[in-house]
């Protein structure tokens, strides 16, 4: 191509002009940001094949969201901690109180969370008309029969499973009666009932309730072979005269040192009953039951704790068969919820939330032990 002196600076300037042009246009150019993409949380209710649970207090879920937001996002089961316990809900001989247990309750079917009862009967938490109630053992009979039908009565249908019986038993297998520590350590349905006292306990829940499943609860079987001996022999006694028990609650309030053979141990020897077995009131105390005002929540601390409760997830799915699993519940939702710092005044961070409910080293450790 041939150009003339005119046209070559009639181009030159073309091409400046459009170099100018191009580099204005660079300079004010909006930037666009990078795309970024970020991966959706996982809930536990959302990663566990079983029902995850926490016991939830009335006060703290009617009035701080935060409470009863982790439970929305985090748990398909709830547990009535405290408000369906005698001194709570029978408070005097002629009177029932539901309004806290109810609130709780609707709160979970409103929410599509499956509601678990506790408990029925129990030799703790018992107001002083029941301490000082004076009959036979017929009236003494109807007291309970009356007491477990008018509460699962009352539930009944939303309420889908309860802990009939907690803590039966002494750690050396014997019938809590009379109380080896101290004298109200006893049971007083065992005192005026018997032993026989459980089997009818199950009978009148399951013909108020014929669909609800019913279960005996307890603590301590990790690495007390006397106790669990007791609990399974009651459990298959009861199977055998055709008294209707479905399942069996290990409550699992452990020290972080708790061994993992005696946690394995525990959770086999109750799943080979082939009733349903829940780990119902979980909580890891990194104080391991010693109080210490002046401990640190350690690091260290902190992975050991994370390290029990994914190894108590995977021990449960690899241990229970699917069919009998009914979930794991821990014993309230964050840490200054615990009965550990509140009833036990331990200084302590025994769950998977901290104060501010934000996930802990100990969430991520059960989340990887549900995978």
């Amino acid at each position: 191509m041939v150009f003339n002196q005119s046209k070559k600076m009639a181009f030159f300037a073309f091409m400046a002009g459009f170099s100018l042009l191009f580099a204005c246009q660079k300079k004010t150019e909006t930037p666009v940001a990078p795309i970024i993409i970020v991966a959706p949380l996982e809930y536990i209710k959302d990663v566990a094949t079983f029902p995850f649970g926490a016991a939830l207090d009335p006060t703290r879920l009617r009035t701080d969201g935060s409470y009863s937001g982790v439970v929305k996002r985090e748990h398909s089961s709830i547990t009535v901690e405290n408000a369906q316990k005698w001194a709570t809900i029978h408070p005097s001989k002629d009177v029932f109180k539901f309004n806290d247990a109810d609130y709780i309750v609707d709160w979970a079917v409103q929410n599509n969370k499956r509601a678990h009862g506790h408990t029925l009967l129990w030799h703790s938490s018992n107001p002083d008309w029941l301490k000082n109630f004076q009959g036979d053992s017929a009236a003494w009979e109807n007291l309970m029969k009356t007491h477990i039908q008018t509460v699962v009565g009352h539930f009944k249908g939303r309420v889908k499973s309860w802990d009939v019986v907690n803590e039966a038993f002494e750690n050396n297998g014997s019938l809590r009666l009379r109380g080896i520590s101290k004298a109200e350590d006893g049971s007083i349905w065992a005192q005026k009932l018997g032993e026989d006292y459980i089997a009818r306990a199950f009978k009148y829940a399951h013909e108020t309730d014929p669909n609800a499943l019913l279960f005996y609860n307890d603590f301590g079987q990790e690495g007390n072979a006397a106790k669990t001996k007791a609990i399974i022999e009651m459990a298959n006694d009861l199977k055998k005269r055709g008294i209707p028990i479905h399942g069996l609650g290990l409550q699992f309030h452990i020290g972080v040192s708790q061994t993992d053979a005696n946690l394995e141990t525990a959770i086999q020897q109750l799943a080979q009953t082939g009733l349903l077995i829940h780990i119902s009131e979980l909580d890891v105390l990194v104080s391991d039951w010693q109080k210490n005002d002046k401990l640190q929540y350690t690091e260290t601390l902190q992975n050991k704790q994370s390290a029990k409760y994914k190894f108590i997830a995977q021990t449960y799915r690899r241990l229970v068969p699917k069919n009998q699993q009914h979930g794991i519940t821990t014993w309230n939702v964050g840490d200054s919820d615990s009965w550990v710092t509140n009833y036990l005044q331990y200084t302590d961070w025994p769950l998977l939330f901290d104060k501010n409910y934000e996930r802990k080293k100990a969430y991520y450790g059960f989340l990887e032990g549900l995978k």
